[in-house]
């Protein structure tokens, strides 16, 4: 393999930034609350059925929730998710104005 400098390039904090996706911010937040879903799940050893059980929110739901197929949730549906496994979301909203363009 052949030596080649490279360039490092500092992330934002926000992949589907970096990657010029539309709606990054929003993508983020939902990659952020299904996160913890899939945590919650996991932590607690929950399958997709009794999760079902026991907040009557759809299997079907949580699977598409654990292959990351987010499209049809909405920041709200997910927080009311989280908020049904029995936990409390907080958001921190910060406002930037984009930098200058060098």
């Amino acid at each position: 393999m052949k030596s080649e400098k490279l360039d490092l390039v500092r992330g934002s904090g926000n992949a589907f930034r970096d990657l010029g996706i539309e709606n990054a911010d929003v993508l983020q937040l939902k990659a952020i609350l299904a996160g913890e879903i899939i945590k919650t799940l996991d932590r607690e050893g929950l399958t997709v059925r009794a999760a079902q059980v026991r907040t009557g929110i759809a299997a079907a739901d949580f699977s598409r929730i654990r292959k990351a197929d987010l499209g049809r949730f909405t920041v709200d549906r997910l927080m009311t998710v989280i908020s049904r496994l029995g936990s409390r979301v907080d958001v921190t909203v910060k406002v930037r104005r984009p930098r200058a363009a060098a």
